[in-house]
């Protein structure tokens, strides 16, 4: 075969395989930021760190991070979980993120085509649960402001005050998993970053990126994700194109 050949039956065998997580998965957990909503549309999430960053400086503690970390408020929230043993100071450092992100919620932008893919598997009988690094209770709000609170009924497992139990680590997707009595192998994250990846792997669940440009993508597939789409469109349409097969 020639190389054009090769590619051709790559991609016929990875949109196969696509194709099988989404109409096969009898439980899909939905990474929240990023495949539910753009939670830092309006309060951008660089601010967001740079004031958690004050707030630690204020406290007369510097905080080592690389360029790239300085623009995540979760690297800052990891970093001083992993190296500071007070363990009032994380919790504070926590709540100051989960009030930043109470802040950012209400001017969230939806993920285009998400509401209609949500209550698609909802009206499938598909059991649906929201694994992330986010506080809960923001994901709870958001989604009682988008009138999806049904599709979950309460399935909502993000973040606590433990931060080693951040994604990677498959704490919230195996929180999940044993609250709604789901089997792993038929079970369908998605998700937008490595780590939402490398946890879905760990908790034995098949895993779908979703990747809003090309950058992502890479970032995605360099990590090891075979199946990424770049819209939530592509995955409704598969899912309503096998209604009658």
């Amino acid at each position: 075969m020639t190389p054009d050949t090769t590619d051709l039956g790559q991609a016929v065998a990875v949109a196969a395989r696509t194709e099988r997580l989404i109409t096969g998965a009898t439980c899909v957990l939905f990474d929240f930021d990023g495949p539910i909503c753009g939670l830092f549309a309006s309060h951008r999430a660089h601010h967001i760190a740079d004031r958690l960053i004050a707030w630690l400086a204020e406290r007369d503690l510097d905080v080592p991070l690389d360029e790239s970390e300085r623009q995540d408020p979760h690297a800052v929230l990891r970093l001083i979980g992993s190296t500071h043993p007070d363990e009032r100071l994380v919790n504070e450092l926590e709540q100051a993120l989960t009030d930043e992100e109470l802040r950012a919620v209400d001017s969230a932008a939806p993920t285009p085509h998400v509401d209609d893919l949500i209550r698609e598997w909802s009206l499938r009988g598909v059991a649906l649960a929201i694994t992330t690094n986010n506080s809960p209770v923001v994901a709870a709000r958001y989604v009682r402001r988008r009138g999806l609170t049904r599709c979950f009924d309460r399935h909502i497992y993000g973040r606590t005050t433990d931060l080693d139990l951040l994604k990677p680590d498959p704490d919230c997707l195996n929180r999940a998993l044993g609250a709604l009595d789901v089997d792993p192998a038929e079970s369908l994250m998605i998700g937008d970053t490595p780590s939402d990846l490398h946890a879905a792997r760990r908790a034995g669940v098949a895993f779908l990126g979703y990747a809003k440009n090309g950058c992502r993508v890479k970032r995605l597939r360099e990590a090891g994700a075979e199946a990424v789409v770049e819209s939530l469109k592509e995955v409704l349409g598969v899912l309503r194109g096998s209604c009658g097969s």
